[in-house]
């Protein structure tokens, strides 16, 4: 067998070595995805430690998000070009140095820069794990280890906040960056000893800078322009808004005229059913972060609980997560793929119902027993949706198909954070002092995300996965 081909998985015995070698490829993501939550409870602490304001701090997150969304459509190639294997090891090794360099910074523009690196070298990681476990599993097993992987993303979320209050409760703001270092250090030489060599794609395209130079900066720049609206500033927000969308058209007409291999092929969504599930995982993205940015806004503002207790609570939405990854673990290979997923998007919007009802002052117990309904849900819609892609896009296809609909998840969660900020800021200045009553009208939004979800999802296939 040749060294770099990935050996093949069968049998039990072949069950345990895929989980053993989706658990390492998920440290990466687990990383990855936490960091751009976890100092979401130190911006108090940073604003005192560098003594700068508010809006300045924000940056810190800011900059980590719009680096993430700029690498991940770069993803694809690197792995075609160098290998998955090799791609993920060197994206880890550089997350760490990056890291190392967060907690060594000694001024807010260091520690932005050194977040920026961090960003471009994390947002390698969820994309080209998921294409490498896809590639290694195979079309027949795809299913019960991306079950596995997609519930990182929906936790990442809700528990990035309660680690970073845990380690700011015994430690410094530094070790919010320094405890990657051993679960990167562990990752490495776990993968370099289990995960196999896949093979770069046997016919090596040139990088599509053009459409690099228009898709990653037009993202960041739309990103960063709805930003701009929910803090008010008028001119920078349309500037931003119409430069960003100019780009993306640009870059959309760039990749169905272009000869050579773009960096995303628009053609892509056009191909059933990769259009119907990029939807639903883009609508998802919006509505798990758009929550998690919500919620615990209100649950401070409006309703007097503490950082601390506010992120308690919404950790009840990870639990629904695990356990709606356990039931998507057991009937992914049985249940047809839509029926997974329209159940997903229903329990989701029954979970969000009682938060369109935030202005008659809900009891605890609803709220955290609407997010564990809301978790159970999401979790059935993530998993099925990448098994659908991984399993039926051919084998050389498996990396950028994985970077578009990890883009289309990050970009789902960045833009839909920034329109629910700039719906929350125009209720509440329509409301008032009755800042519940704005929360529940902004949570109507998120609901018409599931609405416009649910609607994709009839799309998908009725038939079960074929087992092979």
């Amino acid at each position: 067998m040749s060294r770099n081909a990935a050996p093949p998985v069968e049998g039990e015995q072949g069950d345990g070595r895929l989980l053993r070698i989706a658990f390492i490829l998920v440290l990466g993501t687990f990383m990855a995805t936490v960091d751009a939550t976890i100092v979401a409870v130190a911006l108090d602490t940073l604003t005192a430690e560098f003594d700068a304001s508010v809006a300045g701090v924000h940056w810190v997150t800011t900059a980590y998000l719009l680096a993430v969304v700029a690498a991940v459509p770069a993803s694809g190639w690197l792995a075609d070009r160098f290998g998955g294997r090799r791609v993920w090891l060197v994206a880890v090794g550089g997350f760490l140095l990056a890291s190392a360099l967060c907690a060594l910074a000694w001024s807010l523009p260091s520690l932005i820069v050194f977040r920026v690196l961090q960003g471009l070298t994390g947002g390698l990681l969820p994309a080209t794990g998921q294409a490498l476990l896809a590639r290694i599993a195979g079309p027949g097993r795809t299913g019960r280890v991306i079950s596995v992987v997609a519930v990182v993303p929906l936790l990442s979320p809700v528990f990035g906040p309660l680690i970073g209050g845990g380690i700011l409760g015994v430690a410094s703001w530094p070790w919010l960056f320094l405890v990657n270092l051993p679960i990167g250090a562990v990752a490495i030489l776990l993968a370099r000893r289990h995960v196999p060599v896949v093979a770069p794609a046997p016919e090596r395209t040139a990088f599509d800078l053009r459409g690099a130079l228009l898709l990653s900066p037009g993202l960041a720049v739309l990103v960063l322009g709805l930003t701009e609206i929910a803090h008010g500033r008028g001119l920078p927000a349309v500037i931003g808004v119409s430069v960003g969308g100019l780009m993306l058209i640009a870059f959309t007409a760039h990749g169905l005229r272009t000869r050579r291999t773009p960096l995303i092929d628009p053609r892509l969504f056009t191909r059933p059913p990769f259009g119907a599930a990029a939807l639903a995982l883009l609508l998802l993205g919006a509505s798990v972060f758009g929550t998690t940015f919500l919620l615990p806004l209100y649950l401070q503002t409006g309703h007097g609980l503490s950082a601390p207790g506010a992120g308690l609570v919404l950790a009840f939405q990870g639990v629904g997560a695990v356990a709606g990854s356990v039931l998507v673990n057991r009937t992914i290979d049985t249940v047809a793929p839509r029926s997974l997923v329209v159940t997903g998007i229903a329990l989701i919007l029954v979970g969000t119902v009682p938060f369109t009802q935030l202005g008659h002052d809900l009891p605890d117990v609803l709220i955290s027993s609407a997010l564990v309904v809301r978790g159970v849900g999401m979790a059935m819609i993530g998993a099925p949706v990448m098994n659908i892609v991984y399993s039926r896009v051919e084998p050389a296809l498996l990396p950028r198909a994985a970077g578009a609909l990890n883009l289309l998840n990050t970009v789902g969660g960045s833009v839909g954070t920034a329109l629910l900020a700039v719906v929350l800021q125009s209720r509440l200045d329509a409301r008032g002092a009755d800042v519940p009553q704005a929360f529940a009208d902004t949570f109507w939004w998120v609901l018409g995300f599931c609405l416009i979800a649910a609607a994709g999802a009839t799309r998908l296939p009725r038939t079960r996965p074929r087992r092979t």
